[in-house]
């Protein structure tokens, strides 16, 4: 849901009692996995220097070591809807959450590059299942007029994951930089939320949509009453089971759905959109800021430090695009951003191919940077999941979701394993320069295919979609026009 819809009619409203606080428990401990997510994959950030004296990463294993993790989400972001839908929304998590711990400990205790890579493998799998896993749980938990609200937490607990690796790496490499494996000091701080995860979810309800697709009636009422009112709980069982068809039907959709041309194009626009969204170089930031700066100008400690202003305005910012989403077109806010994170590569290149090498230089960069974050994190970031959700019908949409987030995560794995050696051969102009490219073939992507979807039903979505033909250019902020 990318809105926070009004409870059906029949439905009596949510009055405010022990069972909210019941509901925002389950909310804070479900989004463990999306904290998990950000701090797993912001960690290797600092990481990585300590990393390269220990192990002597060439720019080739630097990447490799950093972007297998991506590798793995993909892998796990495919098995991660499957297991879910066949053993249950929170039995996955605490089957992710164990993943974590394991795969965080064999990180940390790894003797060499190679098993590093290995266990960097096995987390990536576990932030691909909590990616698929957690938004689907807290959706089907939450009632209709909070749900946009309570899945967009996870969204921000992402981005907050990051954050927190940024500042924990800054304290550790800072206090005790200088002490061989440091790394894994940094590495181990993912264990305390793993536990925490599945120690919580122990106590939490499985979905009540979960159990009503599986003919467990009782045990989905049971759940509902715990988080609703007892009248909101029996009247919305009606509705549950009304969702459960809907996720039955859903299922239809298969390979021959394909064949269809409108599909086809549908799944186009949205691998299309995933791709664009990483080859911003977001996570060319996310993951190696701290070493961005560095080449700089920077020193090694200072580089370390301001890399958490990363963190801070890409939380910043996924805030704030949260609370604007719903308020501007999405075509609108989509190009705009684009246009903003082209502007702020092309402005990052221009910085460091003409500035001399000093500490101006390495300010400009790090401002240039410091914005491209704070407007993806506020326009892309939030708004490509929005679109992904609502282009789909529902016959297709599990199928069509699962290719698009493929296509995300490999493009994303692209940019991580790509970008150290690119650095190293050509430099931090060369390297923008490239993004600022992609970032002009992407506004025209949107600008060609994307269509408005805001403020329209899926169903009306779907009709247009049907009878339009031809792929033609869409005026900004106007729907795709009928045949």
């Amino acid at each position: 849901m990318t809105t926070d819809a009004r409870p059906h009619a029949d439905l009596p409203a949510d009055r405010p009692g022990p069972h909210s606080r019941r509901l925002g428990l389950v909310a804070v401990v479900a989004t463990f996995g999306g904290l998990l997510f950000g701090y797993d994959t912001g960690v290797i950030n600092g990481a990585l220097e300590p990393l390269k004296r220990d192990f002597g990463l060439t720019s080739f294993t630097e990447g490799l070591v950093v972007s297998v993790l991506i590798f793995g989400a993909a892998v796990g972001a495919l098995l991660g809807g499957q297991l879910a839908d066949r053993y249950g929304r929170r039995h996955n998590i605490l089957l992710i959450a164990l993943v974590f711990i394991v795969g965080t400990l064999g990180c940390v205790l790894s003797p060499n590059w190679v098993i590093l890579a290995v266990f960097r493998f096995v987390l990536g799998v576990a932030v691909g299942g909590a990616s698929a896993t957690v938004p689907v749980y807290l959706a089907e938990i939450s009632p209709t007029e909070r749900r946009g609200g309570i899945v967009g937490r996870n969204e921000i607990m992402i981005v907050a994951g990051q954050f927190a690796a940024f500042a924990v790496n800054a304290v550790i490499y800072n206090v005790w930089g200088g002490n061989d494996g440091i790394w894994r000091a940094m590495l181990v701080v993912a264990v305390l939320p793993a536990i925490a995860l599945f120690v919580g979810m122990l106590a939490m309800p499985e979905s009540p949509r979960w159990l009503v697709s599986q003919s467990r009636e009782d045990e989905a009422r049971d759940v509902l009453r715990q988080v609703r009112t007892p009248e909101r709980a029996d009247a919305e069982m009606a509705e549950v089971h009304r969702l459960a068809e809907e996720e039955r039907v859903s299922q239809t959709g298969g390979r021959v759905d394909l064949a269809v041309r409108w599909v086809r194009r549908l799944i186009f626009i949205g691998a299309g959109l995933g791709a664009f969204q990483q080859f911003t170089g977001i996570n060319s930031i996310m993951y190696y800021g701290t070493q961005l700066l560095g080449s700089a100008g920077f020193s090694a400690n200072a580089a370390i430090v301001a890399n958490t202003l990363n963190g801070l305005f890409g939380l910043i910012g996924i805030c704030t695009g949260v609370w604007v989403i719903n308020r501007i077109n999405r075509r609108t806010m989509l190009i705009g951003g684009f246009v903003l994170t082209t502007t702020f590569h092309l402005l990052i290149g221009l910085s460091a191919l003409l500035l001399p090498d000093g500490t101006a230089k390495a300010w400009f960069i790090l401002l240039f940077v410091v914005l491209f974050v704070f407007s993806m994190q506020g326009t892309l970031a939030p708004l490509t999941f929005v679109i992904l959700s609502e282009i789909f019908p529902l016959k297709i949409r599990s199928l069509a979701y699962g290719i698009c987030l493929f296509a995300l995560w490999m493009a994303n794995a692209v940019v991580s394993l790509g970008f150290p050696p690119v650095v190293a051969a050509a430099g931090i102009a060369p390297t923008f320069f490239i993004f600022f490219v992609l970032g002009i073939c992407a506004i025209a992507f949107c600008i060609k295919y994307i269509p408005e979807t805001r403020g329209r039903s899926l169903e009306e979505l779907e009709a247009e979609f049907r009878t339009y033909d031809e792929v033609r250019p869409v005026p900004i902020d106007q729907p795709v026009p009928s045949a």
